[in-house]
């Protein structure tokens, strides 16, 4: 287990599969989020939130329940937000995380920008939630869940699904399986 904390500095070492603990602050943004986020890039704004070595987790969380922080936080599709990922690993962007593949243009722009895609266990959204021990909405209120949020989180578990060097875990797996099939295996 590799435990890393936030913001992002060097993630180069980092290799697809790699198990991470992440500590620190992520902020969560979704598709209405991102649309304004890159908004304000075209515009030449700041963002709401620091980027530069940020970690974006691709989330929309359930309402906390009394006493807790938040509800499920599980992750959402990554690719849903592949149109609009590329303007923020240019601002300096180094981490995302979600579940499921990536563009080959995400891709080739992580490994230009040296930044990571971490992958999140779906359907563990209530096991996710006990390692964020602090959430403030930061921008856009009126998005509800899908607001952008500044979480502190302790530990939080996730697998580098893509590293800066475009190995790409989802590929691998694939690949792996063929081979076994292949071979007669199971």
């Amino acid at each position: 287990m590799i435990r890393l904390t936030t913001p992002l500095e060097n993630v180069e070492a980092l290799q697809a599969g790699d198990e991470v603990a992440l500590s620190g602050v992520i902020y969560t943004a979704r598709d209405a989020a991102h649309q304004r986020l890159i908004e304000l890039v075209r515009a030449g704004k700041p963002l709401p939130f620091p980027i530069e070595g940020a970690v974006i987790y691709y989330v929309g969380p359930t309402p906390a329940k009394p006493g807790q922080p938040i509800g499920s936080a599980g992750p959402t599709t990554s690719m849903r937000m592949d149109g609009l990922t590329i303007p923020l690993l240019e601002l300096g962007l180094k981490g995302m995380i979600g579940k499921g593949g990536r563009s080959p243009e995400v891709v080739a722009a992580m490994q230009q920008h040296k930044a990571v895609y971490f992958a999140a266990v779906g359907g563990a959204a209530a096991l996710i939630a006990q390692h964020i021990k602090e959430v403030e909405v930061v921008a856009y209120p009126d998005l509800g869940a899908e607001a952008v949020h500044r979480m502190v989180v302790e530990d939080f578990p996730v697998i580098v699904a893509i590293d800066a060097q475009g190995r790409n875990l989802y590929e691998q797996g694939v690949a792996k399986y063929r081979q076994i099939a292949a071979e007669g295996g199971h």
